[in-house]
């Protein structure tokens, strides 16, 4: 037995709880949550400010990590708009009568314990727990050392709400930083249902090497867009714009453009905008003979075979110019993540090729990729995006912390 064996019994009794637990209880204290996150904000950024005192500023991870009061408040707006949502738990999903009157209901029911493993991310231990708690699991979380003075402090919040509502406090518990605790968790098999990584690619192949639990991949986002021929170049700046900087260490942020030759000349024009964030490119022999009269010098560098593929979550970004729609499916096969793909056309032929031949969870027409979020996608707060094609794809909300199982009925039936 592990020194944690019996933190994660406790869990998953606290958890069986919930199976008696109504909605409008659920609500009520995900609302107090909500309200004490809000007026605790005091405690919480104080206890944030430790963790970033040990950041490098320059540390993609550091936007990541950082709280403020406005993060706050759309985190707490974030759990409320959860309680507006309807319970995943009891949905009828088919109803069979069979030939010898038996009756078989697929109802949808929680997994029971989840375990999240992430990092410098605190924002994401309230979004676990109201989508837990809103569709009956119990959590187990395991954040990094780097965000691990916010995460209790936020933890110690939701703790004191759920006591005061006559709850069991380990319907949420937060695991040491240290390895050995990662480990236990990767391994806690009849204590855990599912795992789901949360950060970059380097966490995520680890717990999918590691982990003995069912595991959801999410996160790792290489995202490109591709301007079409027929592309609009004021859309496209836009779009470009957007994707690339809006925030830039979110794993929805643009990766890489992809440009139509014949639309070489308007790279000045859709990457002109990225100067104003000193975004640095990395272009291929065209593309940077088109951009080396207008980009700022100090910017823009020739491309290697390590600028594609790869996930920035910095101020930087590849180019490349290729022949058409099926050139840029082609990259995006062998270097994207499944995560999101855009294109930008006003060629209804190129828009649905790209759509049905692009392998990614979110494919964009005309739209940035930095949409690929569960509150945008009207799920509320999300617990993270999967790019695996196993139960659940994409931004992954209540539904999908649901799996479902057979109600038969019958009248002493036997079977031959």
């Amino acid at each position: 037995m592990g020194k944690l064996t019996d933190t994660f019994q406790q869990v998953r009794e606290a958890g069986k709880s919930l199976a008696f637990c109504g909605e409008e209880k659920i609500n009520e204290v995900l609302r107090a949550v909500a309200d004490a996150t809000e007026s605790q904000a005091g405690q919480i950024l104080s206890e944030n400010a430790k963790d970033l005192a040990r950041m490098d500023e320059s540390d993609p991870k550091y936007d990541r990590l950082k709280l403020t009061t406005e993060r706050i408040h759309g985190i707490a707006e974030g759990i409320r708009s959860v309680t507006r949502l309807p319970s995943p738990v009891g949905r009828v999903l088919s109803e069979t009568l069979r030939p010898n009157g038996m009756k078989l209901t697929k109802v949808s029911v929680p997994f029971g314990v989840i375990g999240i493993v992430y990092e410098a991310r605190p924002n994401v231990t309230l979004d676990v727990f109201s989508l837990c708690f809103k569709s009956g699991n119990a959590c187990l979380l395991k954040g990094g050392s780097d965000a691990d003075c916010s995460n209790r402090a936020i933890v110690s919040v939701i703790h004191s709400v759920l006591i005061q509502q006559g709850l069991n406090p380990n319907l949420v518990v937060l695991l040491p930083p240290d390895r050995e605790s990662a480990a236990e968790l990767l391994n806690a098999r009849g204590y855990v249902d599912l795992l789901i990584p949360r950060g970059g690619k380097g966490l995520i192949d680890f717990v999918r090497r590691n982990a003995t639990v069912p595991v959801i991949e999410t996160g790792a986002g290489v995202c490109h867009v591709y301007f079409d021929r027929s592309g609009d170049v004021t859309k496209g700046a836009a779009i470009i714009r957007n994707a690339k900087t809006r925030r830039v260490s979110v794993c929805n942020a643009l990766d890489c453009v992809l440009v139509h030759r014949e639309r070489v000349a308007d790279l000045p024009v859709l990457c002109g905008g990225l100067s104003c964030s000193h975004v640095t490119i990395y272009a291929d022999p065209e593309a940077f003979s088109a951009l080396q009269e207008s980009y700022p010098a100090e910017l823009l560098r020739h491309s290697t075979d390590e600028s594609y593929g790869t996930e920035f979550l910095d101020y930087k970004m590849a180019v490349k110019v290729l022949s058409g729609p099926e050139e840029a499916v082609a990259h995006i096969a062998r270097y994207g993540s499944g995560h999101s793909e855009c294109i930008v056309t006003e060629d209804s032929r190129s828009a649905d090729y790209f759509m049905k031949a692009v392998d990614a969870a979110c494919v964009y027409v005309n739209v940035p990729t930095s949409f690929t979020d569960g509150g945008e996608f009207g799920l509320g707060a999300e617990i993270g995006i999967s790019t695996q094609k196993l139960h659940a794809r994409g931004p992954m909300g209540l539904e999908e912390l649901n799996t479902y199982k057979w109600i038969v009925r019958g009248e002493g039936q036997t079977r031959d």
